[in-house]
């Protein structure tokens, strides 16, 4: 068995004294895990880090074996950002989270939208808010997206400024009024309201999606918030 493509790096893990285990996420074949031999050697250790683009090509005998991947670099993005506190946060915090799929399962847009969110890296007035939208698909494609398309209560698709945090679904000013100290915001960018976000609306919506992600995601498997993710909303919070 034989396939190829370009691969995010999520995770390393050491096997034996020179060799690795890294965990990839694919376009087509998803999240995949392989045994790289030599992956501990000078050359490659800089090559196997999280948050890499490689290309890869994976054989086995079988197609359910672990199998080996021979990995040469493609985009070493670590480098360029291992002095950014920031950067190198929302890095690991996607890496971390994109770890949760299950494995060899093909999720193209988390594939798509995670290139998206690195090619913008440099900017910072632009990757925050794609890292909401990239965790609002993550939400959506386990299974647990939030409905923000209209009000739960009058069906009005506009003017939407709540998310209950029981159901995931919106509710505009008016109706959430009475109930807003126990609503979740949600800021205009994701309502679709126009107009670039501000540090506090990228924030509420990591609050947002941080909420939920605790729920369905983290909890049931008892596994903590990534703690790169939670300087990230500090980091916006404080400025």
């Amino acid at each position: 068995m034989e396939w190829q493509g370009d691969g995010l790096i999520l995770s390393v893990r050491r096997h034996g004294e020179t060799s690795a285990i890294i965990d990839v996420l694919t376009r087509e074949r998803g999240r995949h895990s392989g045994l790289v031999r030599g992956g501990r050697s000078r050359t490659q250790r800089p090559v196997l880090q999280a948050g890499n683009l490689v290309h890869l090509v994976w054989r086995a005998r079988l197609e359910d074996h672990l199998g080996m991947f021979t990995a040469d670099p493609h985009r070493m993005i670590v480098a360029g950002i291992i002095d950014n506190m920031a950067r190198l946060a929302a890095v690991t915090t996607i890496t971390t989270l994109a770890s949760l799929l299950p494995e060899r399962e093909p999720h193209p847009r988390i594939y798509d939208a995670s290139l998206l969110l690195l090619d913008h890296l440099d900017d910072d007035a632009i990757w925050p808010a794609l890292l909401v939208r990239w965790e609002l698909g993550l939400l959506d494609e386990l299974g647990f997206g939030l409905d923000l398309e209209k009000c739960a209560m009058s069906g009005v698709r506009h003017e939407l400024a709540f998310v209950s945090p029981r159901t995931g679904k919106a509710v505009t000013a008016q109706a959430g009024e009475q109930w807003k100290d126990k609503l979740l915001r949600l800021p205009g960018f994701i309502a679709g309201a126009g107009g670039a976000p501000d540090r506090d609306d990228v924030a509420d919506g990591l609050e947002l999606t941080g909420h939920f992600l605790a729920r369905h995601v983290f909890e049931p498997r008892g596994v903590a918030a990534p703690e790169q993710r939670n300087r990230i909303v500090r980091w916006l919070r404080t400025g």
